[in-house]
């Protein structure tokens, strides 16, 4: 696992690091899961990245803020909102799914979404933010 992920997260770091500034990024590899965290901006914004890897899953959470404003936020984990919105109800068997979701203005708003990669996220600034 370890070869395979280290050459995944240093293609994402490598292709889409330009894209951001004053970046700062960690990779930590256990034999059971690779976390990769980055902190950057964008413009006026900090941009704030996390890919948890393990054999079963990935885990991921991209936010960008102005301040300690939450502009936007994708992420897939097991949020209540998330699970209700996606099952109509809160099912009591699914609290551990990874649900992918979007997060706007502060949190206040929640959207289902499809799974997301580094590369939506920019493309998601891109055509979103001036």
């Amino acid at each position: 696992m370890e070869t395979k992920v280290t050459k995944y997260f240093n293609k994402l770091i490598k292709k889409n690091i330009i894209f951001f500034s004053n970046v700062n990024y960690k990779i930590d590899i256990t034999p059971i899961r690779a976390i990769l965290k980055i902190n950057a901006n964008y413009k006026n914004y900090r941009v704030f990245i996390t890919e948890l890897l393990s054999k079963d899953y990935r885990k991921y959470n991209f936010y960008l803020l102005k301040k300690n404003y939450v502009i936007v936020g994708f992420d897939n984990s097991q949020d209540a909102r998330a699970i209700k919105l996606k099952f109509k109800k809160k099912p009591k068997n699914k609290f551990n799914l990874l649900v992918p979701h979007q997060h706007l203005k502060n949190k206040t708003i929640l959207k289902l979404t499809d799974e997301i990669f580094l590369e939506d996220f920019i493309d998601w600034i891109k055509k979103n933010v001036i």
